[in-house]
């Protein structure tokens, strides 16, 4: 029998990874309900197919994969059916959330009698043939979830109990998306400075490799911003005995909120950016 495993949602890194397994033998279900057109096109696109809870629940696997202000309320909405369920899945939380979170979270699925593992993704949606994608976890059952090797996946196995992976995300992010924000803050004071050009310059003798990231990855990033305030709000907390630190993961939650707002409503911050990332480009 193929495995089945149910990816929620199918967003950008959901449907790419429903696609990877869809592609390689799996039985893939997701949840559709109030869903866009243009999500349901994607899912069917990616070999997902719609499914009610109690048929999630009977799945073999359920990786969740929302943002992560809704991975409490997936599992709670879940809970009823895991609970009625004769087989139960291994759930597998892979959402951007810190330790303590993903703690709580796996208390509502144990209590259905289903296993729980900790997840945490880093790299891009995954495509074929790339080993950039990887799904750390751990947890007492993180190993039963590494059959997913077999069917497109990568997924190494973080030493330590429930919460070790969510760590291990929110160290990287906190890295890699909290130097995006410092970066389109600097960009943006620069541009209203009107000292722009001579940022650019000078961090194009001193500084290229930094130059380079960021602007590679700051025209991506207003499209996400919406997705990284809970992000930055759950690395607050993760860090939450260093209370400058989480001041620092505050104000860049603060900042992503301007930044989904400005993209929504006016573009003007977003026109910064994409003006500085074209300097750069220009004078590379």
């Amino acid at each position: 029998m193929p495995l089945t495993v149910t990816v929620i949602a199918p967003g950008m890194m959901g449907s790419a990874v429903g696609k990877r397994l869809s592609e390689h033998g799996v039985t893939v279900l997701t949840s559709l309900a109030n869903r866009s057109a243009a999500t349901r096109a994607r899912a069917a696109a990616c070999g997902m197919a719609d499914a009610p809870d109690p048929r999630i629940a009977a799945s073999d696997f359920i990786l969740s994969i929302v943002p992560p202000g809704q991975a409490m309320g997936l599992a709670e909405r879940l809970a009823p059916a895991l609970r009625r369920s004769a087989s139960k899945p291994v759930y597998v939380d892979c959402n951007a959330v810190s330790p303590a979170t993903v703690r709580r979270i796996a208390s509502v699925v144990q209590e259905t009698g289903a296993r729980f593992v900790d997840g945490g993704i880093i790299g891009p949606p995954p495509e074929p043939d790339s080993s950039k994608t990887r799904l750390y976890l751990s947890g007492p059952d993180a190993q039963a979830v590494t059959v997913l090797e077999q069917h497109g996946l990568s997924t190494p196995v973080q030493a330590g109990p429930i919460g070790a992976a969510s760590a291990m995300k929110m160290s990287y992010a906190g890295i890699t998306k909290g130097f995006t924000a410092l970066g389109a803050a600097m960009m943006l004071a620069a541009s209203r400075a009107g000292t722009a050009d001579a940022l650019v310059a000078e961090m194009q003798v001193s500084q290229q490799a930094l130059l380079r990231w960021l602007t590679s990855q700051m025209p991506k990033m207003p499209a996400k911003a919406y997705r990284w305030v809970a992000e930055m709000e759950e690395i607050a907390a993760f860090v939450g005995d260093d209370p400058a630190g989480a001041a620092f993961y505050q104000a860049a939650a603060r900042l992503y909120e301007r930044i989904a707002a400005d993209l929504a409503d006016g573009r003007q911050e977003v026109a910064a950016l994409d003006a500085f990332c074209r300097r750069a480009e220009q004078s590379g």
